[in-house]
């Protein structure tokens, strides 16, 4: 048990949260159990298990790239701003898109805007 324990240990979040997702599918529960357990985890001393129980994410443009007119064109579906609005905020990059966002919809603007050469940051 111990071994599986270290084992847990050194790996990423992102393998943790993918050994997550698969024995949830596998084994048929509910995300509850296991996003305790790893809160749980973080608590004894592992900052790294917190992360995979965060349920609202901040995706931040860092680089709008070459494509400008293209980003703030994604921008304005994203997040419904207006034309000055949206080129302010690639104009002022790194800045917020949108904030409290599930994980899913964080990923899907990210490819979004990576689609048309930004850079962007998940948070």
């Amino acid at each position: 048990m111990a071994e599986f324990v270290e084992w847990i240990e050194g790996i990423s979040v992102l393998e943790l949260s993918k050994l997550v997702e698969a024995l949830e599918t596998r084994l048929g529960v509910s995300a509850a159990a296991p996003v305790a357990v790893a809160a749980g985890g973080a608590a004894a001393g592992g900052g790294e298990e917190a992360a995979a129980a965060q349920t609202e994410f901040t995706v931040t443009l860092t680089v709008p790239g070459s494509q400008k007119i293209q980003v703030i064109k994604e921008l304005r579906g994203i997040t419904n701003l207006g034309l000055k609005e949206a080129k302010e905020l690639v104009d002022n990059a790194p800045k917020a898109v949108k904030e409290g966002v599930s994980k899913e919809e964080a990923e899907e603007i990210k490819a979004k805007l990576e689609g048309v050469g930004a850079t962007v940051e998940i948070k």
